[in-house]
């Protein structure tokens, strides 16, 4: 008879991240507790700290995960310059909320924990930025001069606080189909968006 198998550090440490990803967007950063991460994961607590230094490193290292994924949601839609702005926006927003629902935890630790971690606030901070530049250059693209260059960074941030906000709000309720989700923020984004 065979014993249990034997798993190696790659998959131990990646076993570890998923156990604290869900816990930290169930309990925020300062509810969850390594003994928790360590029970989750079915690891032992120093065997969390030898993967992570701290619980700070393992939030910061859930977060950065998710990081580049950001301007990969326009990339990957056809730039057809002949193509409606709503097509364009249909097909970003159906791949991000795709996204979305497939990382929900990293988007609860992203958008509602309230750690007060400096490191933290300063990492939320960055993917704001990342977010609203990626926004700002595709309302540029496709609006051009509809929009006065002046207009172009406020609408990016109305625009990608608000999609971020309805993205929380629709995880919380996946009994809503994701193409109502699409239709509502296509309806309130393609006029910006060209």
């Amino acid at each position: 008879m065979a014993g249990p198998r034997r798993i190696n550090g790659d998959q131990r440490r990646e076993l570890i991240a998923l156990a604290a990803g869900r816990l930290f967007a169930a309990s925020g950063y300062a509810g969850t507790r390594m003994e928790d991460v360590a029970a989750a994961a079915d690891v032992t607590k120093p065997m969390v700290y030898r993967h992570f230094g701290s619980k700070k490193e393992l939030y910061l290292a859930l977060l950065a995960r998710h990081e580049d994924d950001l301007p990969t949601f326009v990339e990957g839609v056809e730039a057809d310059s002949s193509a409606s702005g709503e097509i364009l926006v249909r097909g970003i927003l159906d791949r991000w909320l795709d996204y979305v629902r497939a990382n929900a935890h990293a988007w609860a630790m992203l958008f509602r924990d309230s750690s007060g971690d400096e490191e933290v606030q300063a990492f939320r901070r960055r993917v704001s930025l990342t977010a609203r530049e990626v926004m700002a250059a595709f309302i540029t693209e496709r609006a051009g001069a509809r929009i006065p260059a002046a207009q172009v960074e406020p609408t990016a941030e109305l625009l990608t606080g608000g999609l971020a906000g309805l993205a929380m709000w629709w995880i919380d309720r996946p009994e809503v189909p994701k193409s109502v989700v699409v239709e509502v923020a296509v309806r309130m984004s393609a006029p910006a968006l060209g």
